[in-house]
């Protein structure tokens, strides 16, 4: 073990743990109503570190019982030391080192800790050394491999072996012992907040028979048992939901029931929610039904695969005999999986013959399944710690890539991990078995998209994919030479022998791989150190075998990427260019990531055209010189230059200009002062810039100007061919049109697949439009192009959530610029008519004095609301009344209003799509569930729940609506013929004909409100539910979810 990292310490004599700059910070943690869920004083933490990393190492890694003199730990020195320390001692038993390179293995480690290089998963930061540094020992019941014994024995208490591994893969036998062993086992691992998976393929169908007689009740019926098990766990405990996989292989005679599970199960769902029940994932409506609980997975093999080509049939077989149960056309079932993936994102799909064509030890049984997150894809019965590199850490300053430190730090990951093998304990007696007898271990890095910002590559490029490669192949080279190292000293895994000749020729294909890697499009040295790596993996392995059965994964790196202050997680892009980052005393701070400054001057652009271009991004964040709203502005309408100065402080923070100048954040004391009436800023649609005179255009140049457009497309300066240098998952901002399509994320996990032992944590993410056809073709692109799994996500496809990836914040106001105001006759339902000639003076269409229409009676979040429309002789609508029940008076009052301004501009001829478009999804309080109303099931606010029914009722609008209507609900108004358009799509097509010829004549003025973070998240991340920890709205990350507030993984390592 040689230095590489703490050299000049060493020198000086210094330890690394004592050569950064700390400081004396505190960690609180709110909710989204501002409560604290956490808070800690008085920490040590490294200067360098975000607010959110020093939250997430004290909040969840801290100690915080049973350490001597404190209580808790209190600086980040002790964890650090706790780890580096405890592998450390533990390496010098087990003879991996002596005591002079031991201190040297510890030094080193510390350092890439400390340092935020490198990051174990998180049952290591959880659990590893608080036996060996602090004595604590906690109650028994895992099994752990003894040296001495040669067998696995039971663990007498739960922290001298410390479990250490976040994935598992467990099996199930055709045997109804076997079933509820497995039961048990997983309670076990839900317990402590871990994941497994399992292939249940071997259960027999409800087609055979069983030996005593009489027919098998099938195996649906045993995985509905699991999936309470799951849910019971889940909802019993404190730690996060159980993370669960389901596998089962194309040809079990259950097969059709499996694919089609869930989406079955969403019917009922729809069912009960349309009778009342709760639309929330954790209410009644999804209690009652099964599988909400696992990730489905099918297994599918190449067979299977050249019969949908070939349009040929495919078998089932019995699982006892082996004899055909069912014949499909095989193009029958693959459209019925992607139809089940459109309708309620599952199954995934695992592709059974490339897992097994790149699997090590092929001769001891094949993999049948994988982690809940499916990067760790391994035999049945095994465990894998994880840990990840941070990418962007190994950049110097000239934009080339430190390969040296980049393989010493993959060399320290990959010792420790192989150290947590031995020293851990396992849940099970067959875990702890397997996982000394194949030692394997998931390295992996985060940070990727982060990296090819910086250096000015897109990542839905062939550069940004050669990086890709070689950086992933360099990591598993030289992660698979260094366990060939181990081997010649420690001796070769136990399963190594039998699987020698499978072990090398998956060797042989990674090498090859690393030899095909586009050399044009990377710099050469990355390319020539990739196939250095894999050669010497090769030469070594040959000589002397390997330590471990497999080292490298992909995983998500939820939680850990956060700790070490990664912008990008995992294999993943970025999914915004602007985010807010956490101060230390609260609140937020409106940064742009990091790469796009490096990235722009790295494109040839100059100072001054960055800080021109990051203006237009953030905005000047101050009100000095600004458009319509600035500090002279201010002064004149009577505010004081503290008053002005205290909302100034708060711009930096601000999503929307808006929210710098509400009730709350002005304070009622001071709108009182400058003359704002109390019935005025008691109203909810208050807001000061409107009050004092400000149009919505105004508005919204000034909030351009103040708080950018977060989004690099029409910057100043900007050159069109760099634009896809800043493509994120997401659209960005107001503006933003571009984003990575589906298949870009495809081509980047099929450029680093080659070079991994395991497989890829990552969910494709397609937005609500994609159709059936679409899925079943990047499923079919995934297994053409060799990924071993993959699974996407349609937006909107669950009941369970708002179905939204646009701005839940929108709101758009038509004011009349002059005395001419023309409008186009409103369209008539099912036809298409031509607009009328435009006159000086919109004609009101008067509505006759006895008219037909409905009532509605529901509850949004508890609150009653009552509406009422009335309708034209056609059928169109053309009034409507809305009235709460026991509000207040001002805020009945306001919706009065409301209902009464969109009744006159529905007279003079606004289309209704125009207020549905703009009314439906605008978030404020009271929010949530709908009780009563048999198909709007959730709403962001009354309003949005208003015309979520009008747009159903009178244009035929379902796809904002949680249940699809599935008969005619409004025949109780006894103009049912005339209440869905015969031809809606005429009837839309009419409407933005209506709205051209408007704003040919009318200028239309937009002015967005906002958020703080959740509002900003909740623009990109429509579907992501709120975290479990603190309330704050999540990000998807790789298969699951992360909390940008709390550090929160949901799902993830």
């Amino acid at each position: 073990m040689d230095r590489y990292f703490t050299t000049t310490y060493a020198k000086a004599g210094i330890h690394p743990l004592d050569a950064a700059e700390y400081v004396k910070s505190s960690s609180k943690i709110k909710d989204t109503d501002g409560r604290t869920v956490f808070e800690m004083k008085d920490v040590e933490v490294p200067a360098a570190w975000t607010q959110l990393a020093v939250d997430i190492l004290v909040s969840k890694y801290f100690r915080k019982a049973g350490v001597p003199g404190t209580g808790h730990e209190t600086s980040i020195r002790q964890v650090i030391r706790r780890l580096a320390h405890t592998i450390r001692t533990a390496g010098e038993q087990m003879g991996y080192f002596s005591a002079e390179s031991g201190q040297i293995f510890e030094d080193e480690l510390s350092y890439l800790l400390l340092n935020q290089m490198g990051a174990f998963n998180s049952p290591v930061w959880f659990n590893l050394g608080l036996h060996q540094e602090y004595g604590i020992s906690g109650t028994g019941g895992n099994f752990a491999w003894d040296p001495a014994a040669m067998r696995v024995v039971e663990t007498k208490d739960a922290y001298s072996r410390p479990q250490c591994s976040a994935c598992f893969i467990q099996a199930v036998d055709d045997d109804l012992m076997s079933i509820f062993q497995l039961v048990k086992n997983e309670a076990r691992l839900f317990k402590y907040g871990s994941g497994t998976g399992t292939n249940f393929s071997k259960v027999r169908g409800r087609q055979e028979k069983l030996s005593g007689g009489g027919l098998s009740s099938g195996l649906m019926s045993f995985l509905e048992v699991f999936d309470k098990g799951a849910g019971a766990t889940k909802s019993g405990g404190t730690t996060r939901r159980a993370a669960k996989m389901v596998c089962l292989d194309m040809d079990h005679p259950e097969i059709l029931d499996f694919i089609t599970w869930k989406s079955r199960e969403e019917r009922k769902v729809a069912a009960l929610i349309a009778a009342g029940y709760s639309a929330d994932f954790n209410g009644d409506a999804y209690k009652t039904v099964s599988g909400q609980n696992a990730n489905n997975s099918v297994r599918v093999t190449d067979d299977f695969m050249h019969a949908v080509e070939q349009g040929g049939k495919w078998h089932t077989r019995a699982r006892t005999n082996g004899e055909v149960i069912d014949t499909y056309e095989a193009k029958m079932l693959w459209k019925t999986i992607a139809e089940a993936a459109w309708a309620c994102a599952d199954p995934g799909l695992q592709f059974d013959s490339t897992i097994n064509n790149w699997h090590t030890c092929l001769n001891t049984d094949p993999i049948r399944a994988s982690n809940p997150c499916s990067e760790f894809m391994f035999l049945d019965d095994t465990a894998c710690n994880l840990a990840s590199l941070n990418l962007v850490k190994f950049l110097n300053p000239d934009g080339t890539f430190d390969i040296e430190a980049y393989r010493k730090a993959s060399r320290i990951f990959i010792v420790s991990q192989e150290i947590l093998v031995a020293l851990s304990s396992y849940p099970t007696e067959r875990i702890a078995q397997n996982s000394y007898k194949f030692r394997p271990l998931g390295l992996g890095y985060a940070n990727l998209g982060t990296l090819l910002m910086l250096k000015g590559i897109p990542y839905d490029s062939d550069e940004g994919r050669a990086w890709a490669a070689a950086l992933t192949a360099i990591m598993s080279g030289h992660a698979y030479a260094v366990s060939a190292e181990e081997a010649a000293v420690k001796g070769t895994f136990d399963g190594y022998p039998e699987n020698r000749e499978s072990m090398l020729n998956v060797i042989v294909k990674h090498r090859d791989a690393a030899y095909s890697i586009d050399e044009t499009k990377v710099p050469k040295y990355l390319v020539e150190a990739a196939r250095q790596d894999w050669d010497l993996a090769l030469n070594l392995g040959q000589k002397y075998g390997y330590r471990n059965a497999q080292v490298t994964v992909l995983a998500p790196t939820g939680t850990i990427g956060l700790l070490m202050d990664c912008d990008t997680t995992g294999v993943e892009p970025d999914f915004a260019l602007v985010k807010f980052k956490k101060l230390a005393g609260g609140g937020y701070f409106k940064i742009v990531n990091q790469s796009v400054t490096l990235a722009l001057s790295n494109l040839g652009y100059s100072e001054t055209q960055i800080a021109d271009i990051l203006r237009y991004l953030l905005g000047a964040m101050s009100l000095n010189g600004t458009p319509h709203v600035n500090r002279e502005f201010l002064s004149s309408k009577g505010l004081t230059d503290v008053e002005i100065a205290k909302i100034e402080k708060t711009l930096p923070g601000t999503f929307e200009l808006t929210n710098a100048f509400s009730r709350y954040a002005m304070a009622d004391e001071t709108l009182k002062r400058i003359g704002v009436p109390s019935e005025v800023y008691e109203k909810a649609t208050f807001n000061f810039l409107s009050w004092a005179g400000l149009s919505s255009q105004q508005i919204a140049e000034a909030n351009e100007a103040i708080c950018g457009t977060m989004t690099v497309e029409g910057a100043p300066h900007i050159k069109k061919e760099h634009l896809a240098v800043f493509d994120c998952a997401n659209k960005c901002g107001n503006k933003g049109v571009r984003f990575i399509a589906p298949m870009g994320h495809v081509n980047m996990m099929a450029a680093v697949q080659p070079f991994l032992s395991g497989a890829i944590s990552k969910t494709v993410n397609l937005p609500n439009e994609t159709s059936v056809e679409e899925i079943q073709d990047i499923y079919y692109q995934a297994w053409k192009k060799g990924l071993k799994a993959i699974a996407l996500y349609r937006d909107g496809c669950k009941l369970s959530q708002p179905l939204s990836t646009k701005s839940e914040t929108k709101s758009e106001k038509t004011e009349s610029k002059s005395a001419a105001n023309p409008a186009a006759v409103p369209p008539r339902v099912g036809t298409a008519p031509a607009l009328e000639t435009v006159v000086s003076k919109p004609p009101r269409r008067k509505l006759p004095a006895k008219r037909r229409g409905f009532t509605q009676e529901a509850g949004v979040a508890g609150h009653k609301v009552y509406l009422r429309t009335g309708e034209y002789d056609d059928g169109t609508l053309g009034e409507v009344f809305i009235d709460m029940h026991k509000e207040g008076a001002a805020y009945r009052s306001m919706m009065n209003c409301f209902a009464i301004s969109v009744s006159l501009g529905l007279q003079y001829g606004v289309p209704l799509k125009e207020f549905v478009d703009k009314f439906t999804f605008t978030r404020f309080e009271p929010s949530g569930i709908v009780d009563g109303h048999p198909n709007v099931k959730m709403a962001t606010s009354i309003v949005d729940y208003i015309f979520r029914v009008l747009g159903m009722e009178y244009l035929g609008r379902t796809d904002f609506v949680q249940v699809k209507p599935v008969v005619d609900l409004t025949a109780e108004k006894g103009a049912a013929e005339k209440t869905y358009p015969k031809n809606p799509s005429a009837l839309i097509a009419s409407a933005a004909a209506a709205k051209s010829a408007l704003e040919a004549a009318v200028n239309v003025d937009v002015a967005g409100t906002g958020g703080t973070l959740s509002g900003h998240l909740a623009e990109m991340m429509g579907d992501a539910p709120p975290c479990d920890s603190c309330g704050h709205t999540t990000v998807r990350n790789g298969a699951c979810y992360k909390c940008l507030n709390c550090g929160n993984s949901m799902g993830c390592s």
